[in-house]
């Protein structure tokens, strides 16, 4: 009996020296063999966004009367200034021009996060920038056409701007389609659209562009600077007394029509602020108290779908109202704008007592709800925010490499030939209705 024991303990001895040598090996041979908790633990973590390259960007070394230049004239044609020793870029609705241009010229430590680069050797350039402030040169012109020996002459410096690129051989070499061009007032570089077409042009809709001028495919759409004041106070209805307010322009042309008839609707209901004004030192001031102080703010078409008080409103915490029914915004890739803007197709929206029968029924919960989101996306629309609207536009205009290249290298092997049907290149924006919605 003593000797079966010892018998069986020999037996046990040698089985657990062999697992035990097997867990060795197996150890040794497959360290990297996760456990049943790691597993658990790389299912719950999130996977890492793939890190990209920066996109290069060469700024053109533009001759002066194209970028300061176009302030020194603002400064003599608007304050009589003939030697003006101070310049300032003039505030306005298209600063991003400026804002744009000033951030390329900051040192590369300076612009943390940035999605670009500037590179000094256009040879190593991925995309070419055009810093012409071509917004301000339009607020300069004294009259378009102007007569010779007048003065400034906006259309004389779009013809002089396309010679000098033309000149260049990065632009002749993929016909302008790597470079970038701020033109955000929709009636800047009218003149020269056509020999400018291929680039991505920086703009605040496609009200004034053909189809094959510009759109979403190789253009950004971008936000006007905003005017008043950023709301520094918290969400809330408790000091917005005001319904509904808007404050601007009567008189528009084109689908900014829909504002007179709005305001034939509008001037006579309760708790309404409905004014006609133009840009103003005073009249900024009275709109900003207006929009602080105000649940929804109307934002209706201008000469072209878009308006710079969408994000006067944005900027304020006041609900927008949009009527407009073909306006494009700003980086929508990353914005849902239902989620704080209400959008009301216009004829809709003349319906005597549809608008303020709408909104008199939304609730504080859910003005509250739109505040949070606005507070949120805010940073987006401003230009002076570091994570703001300037490296936005950077990302969006960096997006745009790829399809470049690709159109490109295309076009140099494609047989020239003549055609009626529209260029794959250039897609048309927004073709259908809008929904009305709260």
């Amino acid at each position: 009996m003593a000797r079966k024991s010892s018998l069986l303990k020999r037996a046990a001895i040698a089985v657990v020296s062999v697992i035990a040598i097997y867990v060795i090996l197996n150890a040794s041979v497959s360290p990297s063999l996760p456990s049943s908790s790691d597993l658990i633990r790389e299912e719950d973590e999130q996977p890492r966004a793939p890190i990209h390259p920066k996109v290069k960007v060469y700024m053109y070394d533009l001759p002066n009367r194209f970028t300061h230049g176009v302030i020194e004239q603002h400064a003599i044609v608007r304050n009589g200034l003939k030697n003006p020793t101070t310049l300032k870029y003039p505030g306005h609705q298209h600063m991003h021009e400026w804002y744009l241009f000033s951030d390329l010229n900051r040192p590369e430590a300076d612009r943390p996060g940035s999605p670009i680069t500037r590179v000094s050797d256009p040879a190593d350039a991925d995309l070419f920038y055009v810093p012409v402030f071509s917004s301000l040169s339009l607020i300069v012109n004294a009259g378009r056409p102007v007569d010779p020996g007048s003065g400034y002459s906006d259309e004389k410096m779009q013809e002089e701007l396309m010679d000098w690129l033309e000149s260049q051989e990065w632009w002749r070499r993929n016909k302008g389609r790597d470079h970038v061009i701020p033109a955000g007032d929709p009636n800047a570089l009218y003149r020269i659209l056509d020999r400018v077409k291929n680039a991505v042009l920086l703009v605040a809709d496609f009200g004034r562009l053909r189809p094959d001028q510009g759109s979403f495919v190789k253009d950004v759409v971008i936000p006007y600077s905003h005017r008043v004041n950023l709301f520094a106070g918290e969400i809330g209805v408790e000091a917005r007394s005001t319904l509904l307010f808007f404050m601007g322009n009567r008189y528009r042309k084109d689908g900014g029509k829909v504002r007179d008839l709005l305001f034939q609707v509008l001037e006579k209901e309760e708790d309404v602020t409905i004014k006609h004004g133009t840009q103003s030192r005073e009249n900024r001031r009275a709109a900003t108290k207006g929009m602080h102080t105000s649940k929804f703010c109307l934002n209706p078409a201008g000469d072209t779908p878009s308006a710079c008080r969408l994000f006067d409103s944005i900027v304020s915490l006041c609900v927008p109202v949009i009527v407009s029914d073909s306006i494009e915004l700003p980086f929508e890739d990353v914005i849902d704008y239902r989620k704080f803007s209400i959008f009301v197709e216009a004829g809709v929206a003349l319906e005597p007592g549809f608008l303020v029968g709408m909104l008199r029924r939304i609730g504080t919960e859910k003005v509250l709800e739109y505040q949070r989101e606005m507070k949120q996306v805010r940073r987006y629309f401003d230009y002076d925010n570091p994570n703001g609207a300037v490296k936005e536009i950077w990302r969006q205009v960096s997006q745009k490499l790829p399809l470049i290249k690709l159109m490109s290298n295309r076009e140099k092997r494609l047989v020239l030939r003549n055609s009626t049907e529209p260029d794959c290149s250039c897609l048309c924006t927004n073709q259908t209705g809008l929904v009305t919605s709260v």
